[in-house]
């Protein structure tokens, strides 16, 4: 494809709600996937381990919920640091992401 052939279909600038809840119910259901299978592997690996794991997750799941909401309240795709839109595919990638990656880098 030629660089001066336009794109057959652009990138939306935000998504729906309900593309939204889509990828959060993905990603909330990964989690609880992935933390089934850390109790599940519980005596096959040290406690420590297994603790930060189903810490990580559980965290997520956190940040999930916490999208959830901004889904409901209208803040959701818009970034805690500097108020813009946050990209559609970092919202693709990340779903339940806060910050734009400018920010994010900024806030590190």
């Amino acid at each position: 494809m030629s660089l001066d052939t336009p794109r057959a279909e652009s990138c939306p600038e935000r998504l729906t709600a309900h593309e939204a809840r889509q990828r959060l119910d993905h990603e909330r259901a990964s989690r609880l996937t992935q933390l089934r299978a850390v109790d599940e592997a519980g005596q096959d690996a040290p406690e420590q381990v297994l603790s930060a794991q189903k810490g990580a997750i559980e965290q997520v799941l956190k940040e999930i919920t916490a999208a959830f909401a901004r889904v409901e309240d209208g803040t959701y795709g818009i970034c805690r640091g500097c108020s813009q839109p946050i990209p559609v595919e970092r919202l693709k990638i990340l779903p339940y992401t806060r910050f734009c990656v400018p920010c994010l880098r900024g806030a590190a």
